[in-house]
Formats: structure tokens, sequence, C-alpha cells
């Protein structure tokens, strides 16, 4: 039945490869879970206490509870699944209550260390160079997500209108604007990609030095280097920059609906978030400047 699910969610709702290779991961660890602790094999026998046992188990074991969370939505989706193909009676996940999760204020780069960053690498004038520019200047100056620029194609950036072409989570598509100055970049990048591997290389925009499309280590690492050097964020990967990225609008005054779109949030839920940082900036000038306060 996980094979049908996981084609259901191929086919069916156009899940991307990595949302499909994450629900496979899921379900394959609750499987194995099943035949270790009950000799059960058969995922239509399980009953809300083998799932509370699952839990209790990946809790104890110390996974974080927004990774338990993930993975008892991953099991929430597959019941209803057999549910609705009545290959169960009942949904055995109802009875099961997700554990809470402490939220976290989202990590940002302040204003200041951001300039510095930008404004004092001193990056080379080669493919090398402009390229690693373009990977911090496009997450922070567009907010996309690392899927997304991984993803993108040359041909998703149009210079001419100054904006870039996205496609996100569930494949919805959205258009980001983009600054002068990174118009600029991206019109120097591809010729510099142009020059250094011929007009047919990669139709993906992001490469790597050998002129192949890159890949999700090769961002992490560059983006650790040059954020480990010049901030002071206790988190330095590629989403502290889309963090960053809305922060930074919302502090300057941003409309929170246009920054919800931007991001390509399905909701101002998980938009609202990033108020509480500014929010906390504002809070400190009010106290510094109100003789009330």
């Amino acid at each position: 039945m996980i094979a049908n699910f996981l084609r259901y969610l191929a086919y069916e709702r156009r899940y991307s490869a990595h949302t499909l290779t994450a629900y496979e991961a899921d379900l394959g660890q609750f499987e194995a879970y099943l035949q270790e602790t009950y000799a059960l094999a058969d995922t239509t026998a399980v009953t809300h206490l083998h799932l509370r046992s699952w839990v209790l188990a990946l809790v104890e074991g110390g996974m974080s509870t927004r990774s338990v969370n993930r993975k008892l939505a991953t099991l929430r989706s597959y019941y209803k699944f057999l549910l609705k193909r009545e290959a169960v009676q009942q949904d055995p996940t109802v009875k099961v209550r997700a554990p809470k999760v402490q939220k976290g204020l989202p990590h940002f780069v302040q204003e200041a260390e951001m300039d510095r960053l930008l404004d004092n690498i001193p990056f080379p004038d080669t493919f090398e160079g402009w390229r690693d520019r373009l990977v911090l200047e496009l997450l922070y100056g567009t907010g996309i997500r690392l899927s997304e620029l991984l993803q993108l194609r040359v041909s998703n950036v149009n210079l001419h209108e100054g904006v870039i072409k996205v496609l996100g989570k569930r494949n919805k598509e959205r258009v980001i604007p983009m600054a002068k100055p990174l118009q600029e970049l991206v019109r120097k990048y591809i010729g510099s990609k142009s020059a250094a591997f011929g007009a047919d290389s990669s139709a993906h925009l992001l490469v790597t030095d050998k002129g192949e499309q890159a890949y999700p280590m090769f961002v992490y690492r560059l983006v650790r280097k040059y954020l480990g050097t010049f901030t002071s964020s206790e988190k330095q990967s590629p989403h502290v920059l889309r963090h960053t990225f809305a922060t930074h609008l919302l502090n300057r005054g941003a409309d929170l609906n246009a920054v919800k779109d931007l991001l390509g949030h399905s909701s101002l839920a998980a938009t609202q978030v990033y108020t509480h940082n500014s929010m906390e900036k504002l809070r400190k000038v009010f106290e510094q400047a109100h003789p009330k306060a």
C-alpha cells in the first residue's frame, strides 16, 4: 500500500521528488518500527496505540518535536489515503496528539553585517567569483528557497523585465522582482558562465566549478564559508538568508501580504513569524525614545 500511496502523490498530487523521498523515508521508518517492535508487517492493521508508541520512541530517542510532527503528518496523509481507498475502516491517527512545538524566532543576519558581507568580500573577477556572489545576492535579494535556487534555469530569468520565475512548493509558480544591481550581477554571471563552459553549458543557472548543476551541499558549503567569516549569526545556511530577506523587508515597513507572496507562503500565518523580529526592534526604539518608557 505504501508503494500505491507514493504513486498517488507522484502522479495525481504531483509532489516534488524531494517531498516524495521524505514521505518514503518516513513510512519506511515506521514500517521498520512495526516489524521490529510488534512483528507487524501490515500497516493496515495499525491502531492508535502503535502510533503513540512510535511517537514516544522518537521523542525519547532525542528527535526534535518538529521532526516528529512532520513524520506524523506523513502518516496522517497515508491513512487518509487508505481510508478513501477503503483499505482501512478507520483512521488510527485521529486519536494521536502531535507533540507541542516550541516555536523559536527565525535566525537572521543584521543589516550592517549583511552590508559588510556583500561590500567587503573581494570576489575575484572569475566565473567562481561571480557565481559565489550571485548565490549570496540571489538568496538575500529574492528570498528564494535553496531548492528553488537549484532548479532555476537561465530561461527563468527575464533581464528585460527584471524578474525571475520560480517554481515553489506544490509546483506553484511565482514571479519575483530583482533590484537593478542584482539584474546586472545576473547578466555578468551568465556571460562568465558562457565564457567558461561555452554556449552549450548547463541550462540550469547555478553550476559548479565543473559546469554541472549545483547540488544542496555545494551551496551549503559556499554560504557557510562567507557567513562564517563576516557575520555573527548562530546559524549559517541558505535558509538564514531567506529569513534575513523577510526580516529586513518588514523592518523597513513592507506590507506583510506582499512579503507572503514574495516568499511563496500559502498562508499569512507562516509569514507572521517574521513580525516578531520587527516588533522587537520597534520595542527597543520605543524604550529608548519614549519619555514614559
